[in-house]
């Protein structure tokens, strides 16, 4: 009985880190290079790395995120590329994924909960230290105590921006964000992706900086 009760306990402790951890936000590294001019009328127009994106309604509505941060930033939006004064690239994009073997803290052994020498992971921040994990296909969630060894999914995700002078192409800028997450849903990611581009920018130049965005609850309390 004592057994179950530390386990209980031991439960509602890991739930409660997995609830703190889900209001920390999305985690991203990003890594940006910068000689950006200080807003003096200058334009510009966003395009896609891809041609094949050009027209596309799911480019359109990242195009449109990234048109808001750079009015936000004090530049103009032009009517097309020939009359902008910088031209910026767009790119984003998630790889296939890759396990993640754990343990579960709870699967009972001969030695007790957990085992005895028996790996001891959390499922809020293994792997890369991130709690943006908690929430999609948790393991834990849904396995009985006694599960033992459980696996799941980890995706990496990127987004690309680069700012170009349009009259003689000289480069301006050149960002890079990447996170790791538990789904590859690009509806979810790239807004957060874009958001941790833009905060601070333009940035220090050659710096690689970690960026937590705040979960959406925070930023409308926030305003």
């Amino acid at each position: 009985m004592r057994i179950l009760k530390l386990a209980a306990a031991a439960m509602f402790g890991v739930a409660s880190i997995g609830l703190a951890g889900c209001a920390t936000g999305f985690p991203a590294k990003v890594s940006r290079y910068q000689v950006m001019p200080a807003p003096a009328g200058q334009s510009f127009y966003v395009l896609p790395f891809n041609p094949n994106d050009i027209g596309g309604l799911e480019f359109a509505r990242y195009a449109g995120m990234v048109n808001e941060a750079m009015r936000a930033q004090g530049y103009a939006q032009a009517p097309t590329p020939a009359t902008a004064t910088m031209l910026v690239r767009l790119g984003y994009g998630v790889d296939d994924g890759h396990s993640e073997i754990v343990s579960d803290p709870f699967s009972y052994s001969r030695f007790g909960y957990g085992g005895f020498g028996q790996p001891f992971y959390s499922r809020f921040g293994y792997g890369f230290g991130s709690p943006f994990y908690y929430g999609w296909n948790d393991p834990f969630w849904y396995a009985p105590y006694g599960g033992g060894i459980e696996s799941y999914t980890v995706y990496v995700s990127r987004l690309d921006l680069d700012i170009r002078r349009r009259v003689d192409n000289a480069s301006l800028f050149e960002g890079h964000a990447k996170a790791h997450s538990r789904t590859d849903e690009l509806d979810r990611i790239v807004p957060n992706l874009v958001e941790a581009m833009f905060t601070g920018f333009p940035g220090t130049s050659g710096e690689t900086i970690k960026i937590t965005v705040p979960p959406p609850a925070k930023r409308t309390s926030s305003r």
